[in-house]
């Protein structure tokens, strides 16, 4: 059962990995604040939802495991009221959604 775990958490772990790497290279080469919010939302709730899940499956039962899980509940409830806020913010600035020529 032990190597299961280890193997899942390892899984999940490079799971995460990746969604933050094609996340943390979204935000360099998307267009306009609207799309880089969407790539650091997605990069924010999957990269790091499955790192600290991972994470917790390695921890076992212990405190840290609950610990984890509770950052993991935060973290699942605050950032995509984090990212609605930032992208009013930005609707309400001076910011307009960027839109390919053909669109216009």
């Amino acid at each position: 059962m032990s190597a299961v775990l280890d193997i899942l958490s390892a899984v999940l772990l490079l799971v995460g990995t990746l969604f933050t790497l094609i996340g943390g290279t979204g935000l360099l080469r998307l267009p306009d604040v609207f799309t880089r919010l969407h790539g650091a939302s997605i990069t924010d709730t999957l990269g790091a939802g499955a790192i600290l899940l991972g994470l917790a499956l390695a921890a076992g039962w212990s405190l840290l495991m609950g610990k984890l899980l509770a950052l993991l509940l935060i973290m699942a409830l605050l950032s995509p009221s984090t990212a609605h806020a930032l992208a009013r913010a930005a609707i309400h600035g001076i910011r307009k959604p960027w839109l390919d020529e053909a669109q216009k």
